[in-house]
């Protein structure tokens, strides 16, 4: 402390003789005014404050070249960390102790049978655990088991037949709940590898793998009377019991909850689905705070434009959805959208035409129908518009319509054309 408080002194010695001479009244000058005196005591007093401001408090310090490049290295270490990708085995390991097993007890004349098997997963350390809603449907009891072999009985939190996912509870320790993290299943590529954890035929912890085989997928209505879109397709085998478990990428994150399989068997033929991530993570959070979900909802059916109905109805490109149907009082209906005026047979072939033909959904091109359910899934709620571009008599225009909830299958009264899709 002696070295630098000398210094300082020093310095400060130099810089009163330099203000003398800058100032300009030597020691021994009397000509000097008393005045003169006192302002340039002022000024010598200000610089010598400044100096010490300066020499108290320097600037902020330039780090070394060693203390920059230890800094990047550390920054570097962390974003590899966070992108690299895990084997399986690690993925696994990482994953294993949030995935459970779900057994529901149903009413004796359900058609599935008075018991079931499911998979979920740990949501968070508040015990919610994520599934599927076919797996807890019309169930008395639900009972979820974790990794350690502990039981514990579920409340059925909120359920939504629309995405097929549903939210139950257990009341445990937040000690014993081990949540897995949420990916984004927007940034998944065809051919990634992915990996799925779950209960196949009752076999608790079974893991498969495979590679993301599409994206955007239309899951067929089934008794919901509306297809799921956004779903991702996928090889690795998912089986009776994988129902709910999640889809895995490659950093270990849910990037989809298994939900079906496309087979004749009731086996795994190499075609599974899952829910993405992207409508987990929009629907869970509402199911857990008001226990169902409200879906908008257009109001219309039709079918994608193919190569020969675009010859029919005399356009050049195969691209559109033209709208066959209009149900009552619907927002298609309030906003002013035509369906089919006329059936024309050609080739033995009939065409239900005269509809408007919907070119682009909020500026975004609509080539089949896919394109308007994945916007209404990710893009849209109850209440809000959306702005249809449409072809109607060979002229180009818009309809503005608002979206309204979405009814209950039951309620849905509209005979569907079986080469149509409803929304």
């Amino acid at each position: 402390m002696e070295g630098p408080r000398l210094l300082h002194e020093r310095s400060c010695a130099e810089l009163d003789k330099h203000l003398v001479k800058i100032i300009g009244y030597p020691q021994a000058a009397t000509s000097l005014t008393k005045s003169t005196v006192i302002i340039g005591g002022l000024l010598a007093a200000i610089v010598v404050l400044v100096a010490y401001s300066i020499f108290l408090n320097p600037p902020n310090r330039i780090p070394t070249v060693d203390e920059v490049t230890e800094s990047t290295k550390t920054a570097v270490i962390a974003q590899d960390q966070e992108s690299r990708q895990l084997t399986l085995v690690e993925i696994f390991e990482k994953s294993e102790s949030g995935v459970v097993r779900v057994n529901v007890k149903r009413p004796s004349n359900d058609a599935r049978g008075p018991g079931g098997i499911g998979s979920g997963f740990v949501y968070d350390k508040e015990g919610y655990v994520i599934t599927n809603d076919h797996v807890v449907r019309n169930s008395e009891k639900v009972v979820v088991t974790f990794l350690d072999g502990r039981s514990f009985n579920a409340k059925i939190i909120g359920q939504d037949i629309f995405t097929d996912l549903a939210v139950i509870k257990v009341n445990v320790s937040s000690d014993a709940l081990f949540p897995l993290e949420v990916g984004d299943s927007s940034k998944l590529k065809v051919g990634e590898q992915i990996a799925a954890i779950g209960n196949p035929f009752g076999l608790s912890g079974s893991m498969t793998s495979g590679i993301v085989s599409q994206l955007g997928r239309l899951l067929p209505a089934q008794d919901r009377g509306f297809q799921i879109p956004d779903i991702i397709q996928t090889d690795a085998a998912i089986n009776p019991g994988n129902s709910g478990g999640p889809l895995l990428n490659n950093r270990g994150q849910v990037v989809g909850i298994n939900t079906a399989i496309q087979s004749e068997s009731g086996e795994f033929a190499g075609v599974g689905f899952a829910i993405p991530s992207r409508t987990i993570q929009k629907i869970v959070p509402v199911l857990i705070e008001k226990g169902a979900y409200h879906h908008p909802w257009v109001g219309i059916s039709g079918r994608d434009i193919d190569p020969d109905l675009a010859q029919v109805l005399g356009i050049k490109d195969a691209r559109g959805f033209l709208v066959i149907n209009v149900m009552d009082d619907s927002p298609a209906e309030k906003a002013g959208l035509h369906g089919m005026k006329e059936t024309k047979e050609i080739d033995g072939v009939s065409y239900q035409i005269g509809g408007d033909i919907v070119l682009s959904v909020d500026g975004k091109t609509v080539r089949k129908i896919d394109d308007i359910l994945i916007h209404l899934q990710r893009e849209k709620k109850v209440g809000d518009q959306m702005i249809l571009q449409i072809l109607r008599d060979g002229k180009v225009t818009d309809v503005v319509l608002t979206l309204e909830e979405r009814p209950s299958t039951n309620m849905l009264n509209m005979t569907v054309p079986t080469n149509s899709t409803q929304r």
